[in-house]
Formats: structure tokens, C-alpha cells, sequence
């Protein structure tokens, strides 16, 4: 089994003065079932390289849950994730470890590349068109419809200069981006809330399969 990579949202008790990471069940039953062997990965990691060694990877997914934590209007913070997820993605571009980021992950790649994030309106909880204008070696070419749960996004103008578009929903909003040179993707939409859809699946396989 090809050994994934899973970052975790932060679930705050104040109640109990606790932080835990946590990582939906549906991301096992989306990976596990279909021959990956998902690891969640801690968020007060320090030496983040020496551990994705040590855990010898096959590739990692950026997973949805917090805002970033500068983001004007942010709600749910976690700093120590996003100090985290940023040196994450550093070991990974250095180590050549494919990355696929998925809602916020997606984010935090174009954060990390000098983009801009901005609030949007009528991308949550619902679903919305789209429109790929490049595959860029993933299968969607016949995906018309995508889950949608994010409060943040970013225009085409908004995208960091190393990054390019695949696919956009019908109000602009980009849904899809790669990195120019790297193996790192990023989708806005939730493959693991669709588990059964096997269009994600053959999305997944596609970056970390090769």
C-alpha cells in the first residue's frame, strides 16, 4: 500500500482547555478501501522533515477544517496547524513527495506561493458547476458538478505566481490549481464527503499512483 499522508483539522474544548487533532473517518474510508494506507500527522510536529522521513511517504493531502489564521474574518483558528502545514509543504518540495491539497489545503498552497485569499459568498454547503480548462494530468474533463464548503477563495488574479488554473466554478471562483513544476495540486471540493464517487478516486490515483 502507497503509505498518504493526512494533516488534521484542530477541534478546540475550551470547556476542558484541550486542543485535539482530528481527522474525519471518511478520509480512511475513502484511501484505506482503495489500497492507500492513510497516516494522520500531528500538528505540533517541529522537525518536520526528520518525521516524513522516518514515515517514509508516498505522498500527503493538506485536508480541509480551520481557517487560516491571518485571513481577515477568520473563524476556528489554528496557528500551530498552519506553522505546521507550511513547513509540511517545504519538506515535501524538497523531498519531492507529491502533495494534493484539499479545500483549506488548497489555500495554504496558494498562500505559501504569494497569492491571495479573499471571503466569497454561496460556496457553503452547497453544490456548483464546473469548468476545467486544464486536466494538467488530472481526470476531469467530465466532472460537471462539485461538493462545495469553503467561506474563503481566490479569483484568477488572486493565484500565485508559480501556480496555474484547471478548472473554475461558474462565478469566477478558482476550484482546481497545480503547481507549474512541482507535484502539488490543490481542489476546493471534498473528495472524502463523496466517497463513492469514482471520479475522485481516479483524481487521487492520478498524483499519487505515478
Amino acid at each position: 500500500m502507497l503509505k498518504i499522508g493526512l494533516t488534521q483539522r484542530v477541534k478546540i474544548l475550551p470547556e476542558r482547555s484541550e486542543r485535539w487533532d482530528c481527522l474525519d473517518q471518511a478520509w480512511t474510508r475513502l484511501l484505506y478501501t482503495n489500497g492507500f494506507f492513510p497516516i494522520p500527522l500531528p500538528n505540533l510536529i517541529e522537525d518536520v522533515e526528520t518525521y516524513i522521513l522516518e514515515l517514509k511517504l508516498d505522498g500527503v493531502i493538506l485536508t480541509g477544517g480551520n481557517d487560516l489564521s491571518h485571513f481577515n474574518g477568520a473563524k476556528n483558528k489554528a496557528p500551530e496547524r498552519d506553522v505546521f502545514e507550511y513547513r509540511l509543504l517545504e519538506t515535501c518540495t524538497k523531498l519531492d513527495i507529491p502533495v494534493l491539497g484539499v479545500c483549506r489545503g488548497m489555500q495554504i498552497i496558494n498562500d505559501h506561493y504569494g497569492g491571495e485569499i479573499i471571503p466569497i459568498e454561496q460556496h457553503v454547503a452547497t453544490f456548483h458547476g464546473l469548468t476545467v480548462h486544464s486536466r494538467n494530468l488530472l481526470p476531469l474533463t467530465d466532472r460537471k458538478i462539485v461538493n462545495s464548503f469553503h467561506a474563503f477563495g481566490m479569483r484568477e488574479q488572486d493565484l500565485g505566481n508559480e501556480l496555474q488554473i484547471i478548472a473554475t466554478a461558474p462565478d469566477g471562483i478558482v476550484e482546481a490549481i497545480s503547481h507549474k513544476k512541482l507535484k502539488q495540486w490543490g481542489i476546493m471540493w471534498h473528495p472524502e464527503r463523496t466517497p463513492n464517487d469514482s471520479r475522485d478516486l481516479e483524481l487521487i490515483q492520478a498524483i499519487f499512483k505515478k
